[in-house]
């Protein structure tokens, strides 16, 4: 199955997505990524899932890969403001119920919108993002936020690499990183962008707001966990699942921080495993 590459207007913005269309009479599953990467991150999950006669589409948030990068004078990159921007662009490509998944950090905040209107989530799944107000940006990602180092790593293309491999723990191949690092190569603009995220992510107020709203959830929702994730600790995962009916967890013993670069398959069938379970 073809991912085909799209671009949409949404308000002054130009929000650009990865889509796979299949016939079938479940709805689609909207894909949201980790920072520093974009959509691309999907591409093994997008595949898999189609396999399955799951549709998806993957946007690349604004101020990331191939979307708008606005001003920070005109959008601020705090969690309230994606949470909106994703709003808008959900409403734009008229998608009335879909399933949700979400990983790492800015993930996080479709687990804010998933929280926020839940009304619109068939399903939701977590993959690796902060949960709790233990979750912390690791230091590497940190200092992309510092004035003066944070102007100069956020300019180095070669970050986007460097973060995957170690957050994954495993070599990724060449032809992909080329994808992962070219919005890098084009402009300066997303550089400045990542820095605007890092700098107004407001992880311990987006953590609380996810903490106490997921221990209440009734959407179904499955949290996939790398278990080996160098950054979060699935011990904090494991607690919310213990805390709420509705959720579900399912480990993945060798993946870490990105366990869609490299364990595909395995998400893509535990994720089909949950879209086809009965709600009791």
């Amino acid at each position: 199955m073809a991912i085909k590459e799209h671009q949409i207007e949404v308000g002054k913005w130009q929000w650009f997505y990865r889509e796979t269309k299949v016939e079938s009479e479940r709805p689609p599953v909207l894909l949201l990524h980790p920072i520093p990467t974009h959509s691309y991150t999907w591409r093994g999950v997008m595949n898999q899932l189609a396999e399955q006669k799951i549709a998806a589409i993957a946007p690349d948030w604004l101020g990331c890969g191939f979307s708008a990068k606005p001003d920070k004078r005109d959008f601020n990159y705090s969690p309230d403001a994606f949470v909106t921007a994703l709003e808008d662009f959900i409403a734009a490509m008229e998608l009335d119920k879909f399933y949700l998944v979400a990983q790492g950090y800015l993930g996080s905040v479709g687990i804010q919108y998933a929280l926020r209107n839940s009304d619109k989530i068939e399903r939701l799944v977590i993959l690796n993002s902060p949960l709790t107000k233990q979750d912390k940006l690791p230091w590497k990602m940190k200092q992309w936020g510092l004035p003066f180092v944070g102007d100069m790593m956020t300019q180095d293309p070669l970050q986007v690499d460097r973060t995957l491999e170690s957050g994954s723990g495993f070599v990724v191949p060449e032809k992909d990183l080329s994808v992962h690092r070219k919005p890098f190569l084009e402009s300066s603009a997303v550089g400045r962008s990542l820095m605007a995220i890092v700098k107004n992510l407001e992880l311990d107020k987006a953590t609380t707001e996810i903490s106490q709203g997921l221990v209440k959830l009734k959407t179904p929702t499955l949290i996939l966990w790398g278990e080996e994730d160098p950054w979060l600790d699935v011990d904090e995962a494991e607690a919310i699942a213990k805390s709420n009916s509705s959720v579900d967890i399912v480990k993945l013993t060798e993946a870490k921080h990105y366990p869609q670069e490299h364990w595909p398959e395995e998400i893509a069938i535990a994720i089909f495993q949950f879209f086809r379970r009965k709600v009791l």
